[in-house]
């Protein structure tokens, strides 16, 4: 095992935890592509590096988001009536994304995606001076985007803050809410295609050892050692910041993610 390998994980679950706290990500956002990078070094290889990454992103952001949420609810941020309605979607659709990663064309999924990351980014930044406020749409419509969500995010190995929040967001849930009630459903998210990626990994071959399915276990040991841990900073500060100052780096934040993926 490499040292600095592990060293480089571990500092960037330290980042991971903060980002996770403060924004409701899960932190597949920054996790995946850092896994993309450093996951060749060490001897896997182009035919699994891909779901290994996006396999153990998942595994991570359970331990993150969970440390997230609890905090979160500790701090009176979660909305438990939007958790009703959103989780058994996402869970269903995080399932469902893990299955279809697989034959889904790898050099469609980050464009599309960060077209939709980029509407929610503008989204956010109009809802800044915006006053208006919107209902939250029916149990059945919220049920569906619950669902949708959970297909994307688990397509991309991501616990589906970049877009849970800005809908949460969108329909009148107030900010620090909509960020400690995406924590919840991330963790969920992240559950489901979790085992889906380790029950569709289970016999691929050119896997390294420690891994169960497509999860690599020292990435997640080393990425969750300290984002669990740092999550209580980032969610302090959600706490802390004006409500305008957190859409702001919300927003920002997605049109990073975005310019990423297109590049």
């Amino acid at each position: 095992m490499h040292i600095e390998f592990l060293f480089l994980l571990v500092l960037l679950g330290a980042f991971v935890g903060v980002m996770a706290g403060l924004l409701g990500i899960g932190g597949g956002l920054i996790v995946v592509p850092a896994l993309l990078y450093l996951l060749p070094y060490i001897g896997i290889d182009a035919e699994n590096v891909m779901l290994v990454a996006l396999g153990t992103s998942l595994a991570t952001i359970i331990l993150t988001s969970g440390s997230s949420a609890v905090n979160h609810l500790k701090l009176g941020n979660v909305d438990m009536y939007v958790i009703k309605w959103l989780v058994p979607g996402v869970v269903v659709g995080g399932f469902i994304g893990s299955y279809i990663a697989d034959w889904v064309p790898s050099e469609y999924l980050p464009k599309i995606f960060a077209a939709i990351v980029t509407f929610l980014a503008v989204q956010m930044l109009v809802s800044v001076k915006s006053t208006k406020i919107r209902s939250m749409p029916s149990n059945p419509v919220t049920l569906l985007c619950g669902s949708i969500i959970g297909v994307i995010s688990s397509l991309a190995g991501i616990g589906g803050g970049s877009l849970s929040v800005p809908f949460l967001s969108r329909f009148g849930v107030e900010m620090r809410k909509a960020v400690g009630s995406s924590s919840v459903c991330g963790c969920m998210i992240a559950l489901s295609g979790m085992i889906g990626f380790i029950l569709h990994g289970y016999n691929a071959e050119g896997l390294p050892s420690f891994s169960v399915g497509y999860v690599y276990l020292p990435a997640l040991i080393a990425i969750a050692s300290t984002s669990m841990f740092t999550t209580k900073i980032g969610a302090r500060l959600a706490s802390t910041l004006p409500t305008k100052m957190l859409k702001k780096v919300f927003a920002l934040f997605l049109m990073f993610v975005a310019g990423t993926m297109l590049l």
